[in-house]
């Protein structure tokens, strides 16, 4: 060589010949591969939303008193933790509830351990002797949302709400092992207790009254370690219980010994062992398919089982086992006369959205080969390919150790980004194949007993870093330019900050990696499989053929006015004046309300939710009332296959409902509709 070579020539020529650079490309290849298998895919980006609820009860104060004595104090006391963006109170008659919403990153664990710390240390605050009792705190981060709800249903009139609910129960037991489940839950059904119904006069005449009924439930209702009892050389532990379990054993109770008889409870009052009065329904709605040869819709008497993942687990993989464990439940655990309906499954809903996407990636990179290939040949196109294969498959693997998900957004952000990763490649491709054409036309010159270019001719091993070298300079330059214009997008502060953290992130260590094959990879691969060209290649010996002779006279008349020496400045002129006038058209465009910004497209779900919220007092009948109108009309609908009606409790969260805390929604003026459509493919 003589010329002296920059740092990208120096990269080129070390690592082209190199044994160790196919090793790279293999290590490079199987790491994506690894982060395939073990990155998690979700639906949405993992975000520290971290928030809790301080629920402090008040037994017996109206609402005015909760404000005035808990909720206001408790307001300045929490708003003193360091990292808190927003404190918001709920006061109800006997109820405070504190909400502390913490700043977007901020970690769950860090923030939870400052709220315990400052609630422990101002204690002092809540008045005690008034009957307030110690502060609960239950904390809620993007992990308690629901991936995964099944709803339980009979078409049988003898099964109602209470007697889904206990199966609904055993089946929480079952989904409890599986390994990735957080927590599982049943919303809906009565409850069971044993109700105690007063006689009062059986109760005159047994000279019983009802402080004496209260104390010999709470004595009778307890389990106490006693202590030991030895004997035979053995130690036998001994404990007061067990608990009472249904109406016999609670209506056997001695509440009084009356004229040297024994009064049982059983005598003074009446025993129900069954469902509470009701304070919620929930039911199951199935849009009517009977003129499509389906079966007939209607409402069910429902509970619903939500299931949350532990975090950084696969939601793919914990979806699936939860289903694969509900299946082995049939006939079982689960009766024959009880359907079970999978109302949300996210983990599928994921994979559906990664499959697309990763679809979408690889079509991406199959048009950009096919575009070289048509350009500068077949070898070319591979050498190509390979590279932006190798760049993919390394950035997945940086992006796993970073710490993201594989989700929608960062999915997004390859395919954003693969327009710009092939540059690098397709630049350095595409200055050898130059090269090599110069070094061709070089000896059909000295064929033709020129002997003035015989400096020109070089073997492949000098051209590769000398055409590296050229381009080196203006493509880092550009990489450097593309991640400067991206990577501040990474500090964008709030919500949409770290929800969006994935697009700058990934696309800027996927540009600076395909810079690094480029260089490393790309040369190895063009002396492996660039041949020599054959002599009708030579530019100066040979008319333009294929696609070169199509779009010559194209590119003539493009630029041939541009470059013009009569009227080629004042042609360029009027061009930058339509560009400058092009940039100013798009941005009036969004101020005048032709064109909509947003962050994100809109997502075609399958699902919605309706939030009722009728007027303060509203009765339970009326709400669940309403909303069986609404399912009514829902059911008569073509897109809708069913819906899940909660009146008095909260429908399964999701991630709105999360931020917005409906979960909290509880009272007879409160409904939810769960409505699910017809699959978006169908």
């Amino acid at each position: 060589m003589n010329r002296s070579l920059g740092i990208s020539g120096r990269i080129a020529a070390a690592f082209q010949s190199a044994q160790i650079t196919p090793l790279l490309a293999l290590v490079a290849l199987l790491l994506g591969i690894f982060a395939v298998l073990v990155t998690p895919r979700e639906e949405e980006p993992q975000i520290d939303v971290t928030m809790a609820n301080v629920l402090i009860p008040f037994p017996g104060a109206s609402v005015k008193d909760v404000e005035q004595m808990v909720a206001a104090p408790a307001e300045q006391v929490l708003a003193q933790i360091s990292g808190v963006e927003h404190v918001m109170s709920t006061s109800r008659p006997g109820l405070a509830v504190i909400t502390v919403q913490f700043k977007v990153g901020v970690p769950r664990t860090e923030a939870l351990v400052r709220l315990y710390d400052t609630v422990n240390a101002n204690a002092d605050w809540l008045p005690k002797g008034l009957g307030v009792l110690d502060p609960i705190i239950k904390p809620k981060g993007i992990d308690d949302v629901p991936i995964v709800t099944l709803t339980l249903f009979s078409r049988s009139q003898e099964l109602g709400a209470y007697e889904l609910e206990r199966v609904a129960h055993s089946i929480e037991a079952e989904l409890k092992r599986v390994p990735g489940t957080r927590e599982v839950a049943t919303i809906g059904g009565p409850g069971r207790a044993v109700r105690v119904q007063i006689d009062p006069a059986r109760m005159a005449g047994a000279g019983v009254t009802v402080p004496d009924l209260r104390r010999a439930l709470q004595a009778a209702n307890q389990g106490l370690p006693v202590g030991e009892l030895l004997a035979g050389n053995r130690a036998v532990a001994v404990e007061s219980g067990p608990f009472l379990r249904d109406a016999r054993e609670v209506g056997e109770l001695l509440v009084a010994v009356r004229n040297g008889k024994p009064v049982f409870l059983r005598d003074v009052a009446t025993l129900v062992d069954g469902p509470l009065p009701a304070q919620r329904y929930v039911w199951h709605g199935i849009a009517s398919k009977a003129g499509e040869g389906g079966p007939p819709g209607g409402e069910f008497a429902a509970v619903t089982i939500a299931i949350t993942k532990k975090a950084g687990e696969n939601a793919i993989d914990v979806a699936d086992a939860v289903m694969q464990r509900v299946d082995a439940l049939r006939n079982t655990v689960i009766p024959h006369d009880v359907e079970v309906a999978e109302t949300r499954n996210y983990g599928a809903t994921a994979n559906d959205k990664a499959v697309k996407l990763i679809q979408k990636l690889l079509f991406a990179t199959a048009a950009v080969v096919a575009l070289v290939f048509i350009a500068l040949g077949r070898r070319e196109a591979a050498i190509v390919g390979s590279a932006v294969i190798l760049t993919l498959t390394v950035t997945l693997f940086a992006s796993w150790a970073w710490g993201f998900t594989l989700n929608r957004v960062s999915l997004f952000a390859l395919i954003f980004s693969i327009g710009i990763l092939v540059d690098d490649a397709i630049v350095v491709v595409e200055n050898i194949h130059r090269h090599m054409a110069m070094n061709v036309s070089a000896k059909a010159h000295i064929a033709e007993g020129d002997m003035s270019r015989s400096q020109n001719i070089r073997p492949l091993t000098e051209i590769i870093p000398i055409a590296v070298d050229e381009v080196g300079g203006p493509t880092i330059l550009a990489t450097l330019t593309v991640i400067a214009a991206l990577l501040p997008m990474a500090f964008v502060s709030g919500l949409m900050g770290p929800y969006m953290s994935p697009i700058p992130i990934n696309a800027s260590m996927g540009m600076g990696l395909s810079l690094a094959v480029a260089f490393v990879v790309t040369p190895w691969l063009a002396r492996i499989w660039m041949k020599a060209l054959p002599a009708s290649q030579d530019g100066a010996h040979a008319k333009p053929h294929g696609l070169s002779a199509k779009l010559a006279p194209l590119f003539a008349r493009i630029f041939g006015p541009l470059l013009d020496e009569a009227r080629g400045a004042r042609n360029r002129l009027l061009l930058g004046l339509g560009v400058l006038g092009a940039i100013v058209v798009s941005v009036v465009l969004p101020v005048l309300g032709l064109v909509q910004l947003k962050m994100l497209p809109f997502d075609n779900k399958s699902e919605f939710q309706v939030v009722v919220d009728m007027p303060a007092g509203t009765p339970l009948e009326h709400t669940a009332a309403v909303l069986r109108e609404l399912g009514a009309h829902l059911r008569t609908l073509p897109e809708v296959t069913d819906y899940q009606a909660y009146a008095g409790v909260s429908a399964p969260i999701n991630f709105n409902g999360l931020v917005r805390q409906y979960y909290l929604r509880a009272g007879g003026e409160y409904g939810d509709l769960q409505v699910n459509l017809v699959d978006s493919h169908q």
